[in-house]
């Protein structure tokens, strides 16, 4: 579970889901992944986005084994305390897995609680303390009633009342629903979804690639400089090294990213390349 909830921040279930799998047969406890060195959890991360996130399961493994007799503990307040665990994981966490009366708010619960209850198009653009209110007054008192509460609001959200398109014929409370009363106002802004060609994160995710599949350190050179033989990188870098060359980036930029990479932890010098932390 915890596993699954980090893997889906920002990432869409079609993605993770094959990840997942593959990430829980490699690693089917905490222990087994806190064995492994950090730079193995970005390595089958795989092409999620994000990889920080990696690096913070990892570290989360670490912790449940020395601080939690190797089980991911059941109450908010410790898993709130895990690296990498926000406010939300640790009550979904806490809710769907361990069956504990939690205000979990993600998206689509905010969604579902703008349009049936506000009368509002849409959420605001970031949680207010108003919103974790309200659905805290929400949520039925019964412990096993809230754990349904929860993941059934959150389905409605997901699969009912979409973002951009939702199903009101089919929603199950559409005769309650404040939004539909008001006539359907439009939002009071456009959500805005993040770019990708050409910007830090798209090259940031192009060195990565290479890295994930060097089995030894790749040398500087070989970012900055695409050698005359496309042939290069016989351990099996070569093809995602032309892909980062044919981003044809500017010097400037390649360099951002290979500076950020290394201070956010996700990849190390050592012996005049790059590779994954160890």
């Amino acid at each position: 579970m915890l596993v699954s909830e980090i893997m889906l921040q920002q990432t869409p279930v079609v993605r993770v889901l094959p990840v997942w799998e593959e990430w829980l047969r490699r690693w089917p406890e905490p222990a087994d992944l806190a064995r492994e060195p950090a730079g193995e959890a970005v390595r089958h991360w795989g092409r999620l986005g994000y990889p920080r996130r990696a690096l913070r399961l990892h570290a989360a493994a670490v912790a449940i084994g020395e601080s939690h007799g190797g089980k991911v503990p059941a109450s908010y307040p410790e898993l709130l305390g895990l690296p990498g665990v926000g406010s939300y994981t640790a009550a979904a966490v806490a809710a769907f897995a361990y069956g504990q009366r939690e205000t979990v708010v993600d998206t689509n619960i905010r969604r579902v609680h703008a349009r049936l209850l506000s009368g509002a198009a849409l959420p605001s653009q970031s949680l207010t303390a108003a919103e974790m209110r309200l659905a805290a007054q929400v949520m039925p008192d019964d412990v096993g009633a809230s754990v349904r509460w929860n993941a059934s609001v959150m389905e409605l959200g997901a699969l009912v009342c979409t973002a951009r398109a939702p199903k009101c014929g089919e929603c199950p409370v559409r005769s309650s629903c404040a939004w539909l009363a008001a006539g359907e106002p439009t939002p009071t802004y456009t959500p805005k979804g993040q770019s990708w060609h050409g910007t830090d994160r798209q090259v940031r995710g192009a060195v990565m690639a290479v890295l994930r599949v060097a089995d030894a350190p790749v040398p500087q050179d070989l970012f900055r400089h695409a050698p005359v033989d496309l042939g290069f990188g016989t351990d099996g870098t070569g093809i995602p090294l032309a892909a980062l060359h044919r981003l044809n980036c500017a010097p400037e930029q390649l360099e951002r990213a290979l500076t950020g990479l290394l201070s956010d932890g996700l990849a190390e010098l050592h012996l005049g390349g790059f590779r994954l932390p160890a």
